[in-house]
């Protein structure tokens, strides 16, 4: 059985402490704005899943009461910064597998202000001998020992210095990606930052973990995104046909032997992972990186879009600094990559980002999205990944 999301809606992603607002004043405005995109009532959700990183378990539930008090299951989610994806994997699982005809994905985040951490689902450095993530800054301390500087720019940061060494990428060419969200984020209303910046000011920038700047981090962000997915029946029954997008194909993958095999932070930092995401992805749709017009990555550091590139197969391996220098990953190029800002301008509330990624294909899709639309998109990918390790990919298709 088809699934098809035909209702999307999120907050504007919000600095932490910039809003007075709870995590349930999130969904509320999420999701309501997700049940009304799609013409049903929360009385039409069978069930719900939810994704969240930093709040207690049962959470989803007390978000979804903002929603109704129907009693139908809730799944609390949580995968580090794959979160939301993984609730959209769930709602489409739930739809394909004929148990419900309308399930309700929702993500939101309640964060701290300053850098993530490495240790764990308290967003501190916490003790990295207990860490779920411990085997793979394991790598990273062994490669390159440990430096002050915050755990998750430290871990990327290294992998930009190995791609710079093995392939020649310049630093220049992981400004560009940075400069290249930003400007894409000033179209977006609900990005966290909406200002443009040069590759110029972009390396201008605070210093984080050297080759990584400020601007080329994502920021820790408030906020919630939340998708309605249905049966193709639910569509026919309730006349959304103009509506519905199909999740056409979808993978997750966790890490393999090949994350820690080499001693790299590239594969240590997942790669492999979104590599094999990618490649299930093909295989089940039929198309490849050719076929595709629009895509949300997860740039949760510059570094990582370039990364990503070669792992979904735009570019060969090491040919993603040239790739995103060329101009092919933006308006008028081969592909627009990240025309919501990505998570390096748009914000990365972890339980919201790979919901909120859904949703900006699913405008695009529908030629909603105003002066970020790319001409003509029909068919889509998201990219979602968490060290620990998930990478999840989903093709969406007018």
């Amino acid at each position: 059985m088809k699934a098809y999301i035909v209702g999307v809606g999120m907050t504007k992603f919000e600095k932490p402490e910039t809003r007075d607002w709870q995590y349930w004043d999130m969904v509320r405005e999420a999701g309501t704005a997700a049940l009304t995109d799609a013409s049903v009532t929360y009385e039409d959700i069978e069930q719900a899943a939810v994704g969240y990183c930093f709040q207690p378990s049962t959470a989803g539930q007390r978000a979804v009461y903002e929603l109704g008090l129907t009693g139908v299951p809730v799944y609390n989610v949580n995968n580090n910064c794959a979160t939301g994806s993984t609730a959209l994997m769930m709602a489409r699982q739930f739809v394909e597998g004929g148990g419900s005809d309308c399930v309700l994905a929702l993500g939101f985040e309640k964060m701290a202000r300053g850098s993530l951490g490495g240790g764990g689902a308290d967003g501190g450095a916490g003790d990295f001998k207990t860490s779920p993530v411990a085997r793979h800054y394991g790598i990273m301390a062994a490669a390159h020992g440990f430096e002050m500087t915050p755990p998750t720019a430290q871990i990327f940061g290294n992998a930009a210095r190995e791609h710079m060494e093995r392939y020649g990428t310049t630093e220049a060419q992981l400004a560009a990606v940075a400069a290249k969200n930003h400007r894409h984020s000033a179209g977006n209303p609900y990005a966290q930052f909406q200002d443009p910046y040069t590759v110029d000011e972009v390396l201008a920038a605070k210093p984080i973990h050297r080759p990584l700047t400020r601007l080329q981090c994502s920021p820790t962000s408030d906020g919630a995104a939340a998708v309605v997915v249905v049966s193709e029946r639910f569509v026919e029954r309730h006349g959304l046909g103009d509506r519905a997008v199909e999740i056409a194909a979808q993978a997750m993958t966790t890490d393999t032997d090949a994350s820690f095999a080499s001693g790299t932070c590239i594969d240590a930092v997942g790669l492999p992972m979104s590599r094999e995401a990618a490649r299930q992805v093909y295989e089940r749709a039929g198309i490849g990186a050719a076929d595709l017009d629009v895509i949300e990555l997860h740039d949760c550091f510059s570094i990582n879009e370039l990364l990503t590139y070669e792992a979904l197969g735009l570019c060969g391996e090491g040919e993603s600094g040239a790739l995103v220098e060329s101009g092919a990953t933006t308006h008028g190029g081969r592909w627009v990559v990240n025309p919501s800002g990505g998570l390096i301008s748009k914000g990365h509330p972890l339980g919201a980002t790979g919901i909120a990624q859904a949703a900006e294909l699913t405008w695009q899709l529908r030629g909603e999205a105003g002066p970020r639309q790319v001409p003509g998109a029909r068919t889509g990918l998201a990219h979602n990944i968490g060290l620990g390790g998930a990478a999840v990919v989903t093709l969406l298709r007018r």
